[in-house]
């Protein structure tokens, strides 16, 4: 991306946030509503109420600069993850104050944020993430070339279809394999994670519309990626 834009970075800012926010957020805690839909709980970890707006962020950033620019922000915010993951890791073996052990503890220490500082939850956002965004860019991107740029709110719903359902399954299993979830919850984990994700992703279309919209007129861009291949690692890109 050879041009310069004004609000890029913000944009890319916002959503490395919000990606480390939510990741912190699904190993603090798992809410229950308290009813069912369809005989199954609707029981979620705090991650997936602020996860999903990072799939805003990455429609938008799509819709808006390309699958070029939104390919730099994902790994971006794949670094960002890796290193808070790794950040929460030192503090766990780190050896504790006596009187915070007393009032709070390693053992606390470990039940809330043993997911993401031991790897389980890092491990599964990674992969999670990693897939889910992509195909969430690429598809957004190819639809909206196929449609001439009309839509928007097919293209941004659609494409998070995609990216939500392989990210909650990616995410759900591998934290399941990791021990963060037990077994017992994992249709409703990965049921309920894809639910609200979508939900919140239709919720907020017009938000979507604002941003990119504003975007477009205050940047003066609307990339259109044709004749690029929609390649996740920032390699040439080639023309099909």
């Amino acid at each position: 991306m050879s041009r310069q834009f004004r609000y890029f970075d913000v944009v890319m800012a916002a959503f490395v946030t919000i990606l480390v926010v939510s990741n912190i957020a699904s190993s603090a805690k798992i809410i229950d509503l308290g009813f069912s839909l369809f005989g199954i709980p609707l029981a979620f970890d705090g991650g997936t109420l602020v996860f999903p707006i990072s799939y805003v962020f990455g429609d938008v950033l799509t819709e808006v600069y390309g699958f070029r620019a939104s390919r730099r922000v994902i790994w971006t915010g794949f670094g960002a993850l890796a290193l808070t993951a790794f950040l929460f890791f030192l503090l766990q073996i780190l050896p504790g104050e006596a009187v915070w052990e007393e009032t709070a503890g390693t053992a606390a220490y470990d039940a809330i944020l043993g997911g993401i500082s031991t790897g389980g939850i890092a491990l599964a956002s990674l992969l999670g993430y990693w897939v889910g965004e992509f195909a969430n860019s690429a598809v957004l991107s190819r639809m909206k070339v196929l449609m001439n740029g009309r839509f928007l709110w097919v293209r941004t719903i659609g494409s998070t279809l995609a990216g939500e359902l392989l990210d909650s399954v990616i995410f759900v299993t591998v934290a399941s394999l990791t021990g963060v979830f037990p077994w017992e919850l994992f249709v409703t984990l990965v049921c309920t994670n894809y639910l609200f994700k979508c939900l919140i992703e239709v919720i907020m279309t017009p938000l979507t519309y604002a941003a990119v919209y504003g975007l477009k007129k205050a940047e003066e861009v609307d990339v259109y990626d044709r004749g690029i291949r929609l390649n996740p690692f920032p390699v040439k890109d080639l023309a099909g």
